[in-house]
C-alpha cells in the first residue's frame, strides 16, 4: 500500500496517522475495546476507495458503514464526498464519534452521522425503507468468531436494496469466515476485487441476487 501509517504520541494520547489526498487523518484507538482498534482490513478498503474513486464514485451517495470501529473508513468515504451513516455498538460510539468529528470537521461536504446499530435488533425501525436508501454498504473486518454472524447476515440482507452495492474487506482467520462467505453467496452475488495472501485479506463487491423489494423484506421482518 502506498498509504503510510505512523504511530505517534501527542502528550498522553496515542494515535495512528494516515495520509489521504494530502490530508492527515489522526485515529485514536482504544486497546480496551476490540471494536476500537484499527484493523488492516480497514486500511485495505480505504486504499481501494481512494485508488478506485472514479469507478466507485461516492460523491453525493448515501453510504452506511457497518462495524465502523475507529471510523477510518467512514472518514475516507466522507472525504470522498459521501453522505455517510457510521454505525457500531454503543460501547464503541464515544471513540468513533471523536475520531469522525476530529477528522471531518470543515473538510467534508456532508457531516457524517454516527449512530448505534446492533445487528439484527430493530434494524427496520432504525432504518425504515421509506426514509433510508443506501447506494453503498461498507464493511471491514466484521466477520470473525463472534456469536452474531446470523444477525450480521440479516442486517446485510435488510439494508441491501436492488441497486445497493456492498464493498466488504475481511481477514480470513478461522472456519467461521469461510462458512459465512458460503452462506453469504446464497443471498448475494460476490465478486473478488482484491486478494492479499500475505495479510489473509480479501476485498469483495456484492449485490443481492433476488429482486424482492425492501418493502417486502421489511414486512417479513
Amino acid at each position: 500500500m502506498s498509504r503510510r501509517f505512523h504511530p505517534s504520541t501527542v502528550g498522553p494520547e496515542t494515535w495512528e496517522g494516515y495520509i489521504f489526498s494530502d490530508l492527515e487523518i489522526r485515529i485514536k484507538e482504544s486497546t480496551d475495546l476490540y471494536g476500537a482498534v484499527l484493523w488492516p482490513s480497514a486500511m485495505v478498503l480505504c486504499h481501494f476507495l481512494e485508488a478506485n474513486r472514479d469507478e466507485y464514485n461516492l460523491a453525493d451517495r448515501n453510504v452506511i458503514e457497518l462495524g465502523a470501529g475507529t471510523g477510518l473508513v467512514t472518514i475516507v468515504a466522507s472525504l470522498l464526498g459521501a453522505k455517510v451513516t457510521s454505525t457500531d455498538l454503543p460501547d464503541v460510539l464515544g471513540n468513533l464519534q471523536y475520531n469522525v468529528a476530529r477528522n471531518t470537521k470543515g473538510r467534508c461536504k456532508y457531516i457524517p452521522l454516527v449512530t448505534e446499530l446492533i445487528w439484527g435488533q430493530e434494524v427496520s425501525q432504525r432504518f425504515p425503507c421509506a426514509t433510508h436508501c443506501f447506494d453503498y454498504i461498507l464493511a471491514a473486518d466484521v466477520v470473525y468468531a463472534h456469536p452474531y454472524l446470523s444477525e450480521l447476515m440479516d442486517t446485510f440482507d435488510y439494508l441491501c436494496q436492488d441497486n445497493t452495492q456492498i464493498l466488504w474487506a475481511m481477514r480470513f482467520r478461522l472456519d467461521p469466515e469461510n462458512s459465512f462467505v458460503e452462506r453469504f453467496q446464497q443471498r448475494f452475488h460476490l465478486e473478488e476485487l482484491y486478494n492479499l495472501p500475505s495479510l489473509s485479506i480479501r476485498l469483495y463487491r456484492a449485490w443481492r441476487k433476488d429482486k424482492r423489494s425492501r418493502n417486502q423484506r421489511e414486512a417479513a421482518a
